[in-house]
């Protein structure tokens, strides 16, 4: 149950990011820019292949503004039942930064930006 519900809002969660950029970009160089200077170090540095207990104390207070910490994280606990953030923190991050993503999708639509008529 768990688990599908990360699923669920992580694929809604990047959905949204994807809309956001994909309508922020002009063409397509510009379009891999995001993916490739962004999305690819929030990977990385996001405790995907470590965990953050590891790292010394400053860089896992650095570590936990990463969104990408909390989606692990909580696929992390709901695959193996432990994780380096609480579930409920892992879940309301995730949730808040779809609601984040959400509302910036539907101020495109308000006021239009960048959309065709």
């Amino acid at each position: 149950l768990w688990m599908m519900l990360f699923l669920v809002l992580t694929a809604v969660t990047f959905s949204l990011v994807g809309f956001i950029i994909g309508i922020w970009a002009d063409g397509f160089e510009k379009l891999q820019l995001v993916p490739l200077l962004i999305v690819t170090p929030l990977t990385f540095l996001g405790g995907s292949f470590y965990s953050i207990d590891m790292l010394p104390p400053f860089w896992q207070t650095v570590t936990l503004f990463n969104p990408v910490v909390y989606l692990i994280s909580g696929f992390r606990w709901s695959f193996y039942g432990i994780a380096d953030v609480s579930v409920g923190v892992s879940l309301a991050m995730t949730m808040a930064f779809m609601a984040i993503s959400l509302a910036i999708v539907a101020w495109i639509f308000k006021t239009g930006y960048r959309l065709k008529t």
